[in-house]
């Protein structure tokens, strides 16, 4: 499909640029079909070949919409203008969503010390539970403990079982 199209010429930091027909998929700065004007964008100056342009529009070329909003601004063409870019979203608009997301999740926290940390200050009645819970869980943990070391203190095979008690029979007797 042929397509109007802008081709950057000019200096560096000076551009200019050529308004071609060119294929779409071809490259804008190589050969062109036929050279319709040229666009300053510093002046805002526009010069094109306007019976050139009615021509290939009416042959069914189709335009950028750069070209088509330049177009319909200096009204060679008549029709509505199309939104040629699209903005960038800011950075701190993109953090503000990846702080809204967690949000949206209902988690439970982490651990404890951060529901201490987001709560409002606690009544006594909250300060003495919040003492207890941990009393709690302190107190199964050395329970774990013990076990660990009661387990380690049994003997595994009865004639270990056999030897304990002959070594303390001996030591009786002496």
């Amino acid at each position: 499909m042929l397509t109007i199209r802008l081709s950057r010429i000019g200096k560096k930091n000076k551009p200019m640029y050529r308004l071609i027909i060119s294929e779409k998929g071809r490259d804008p700065y190589g050969r062109a079909l036929e050279i319709l004007g040229s666009y300053n964008p510093h002046t805002k100056e526009l010069q094109v070949k306007a019976d050139r342009i009615k021509y290939w529009l009416s042959q069914g070329s189709g335009m950028s919409p750069t070209v088509n909003n330049l177009l319909i601004k200096k009204k060679i063409i008549e029709g509505k203008k199309i939104k040629a870019s699209r903005a960038k979203k800011r950075k701190k608009d993109k953090k503000e969503k990846h702080e809204k997301k967690p949000e949206k999740k209902a988690t439970e926290p982490i651990s404890d010390k951060t529901e201490e940390i987001n709560k409002a200050p606690e009544t006594p009645e909250k300060i003495t539970e919040n003492k207890e819970k941990t009393e709690e869980k302190a107190k199964i943990e050395e329970k774990k403990v013990e076990d660990t070391d009661k387990k380690e203190e049994k003997p595994k095979d009865e004639s270990t079982k056999k030897t304990t008690e002959n070594t303390k029979d001996n030591d009786k007797k002496e």
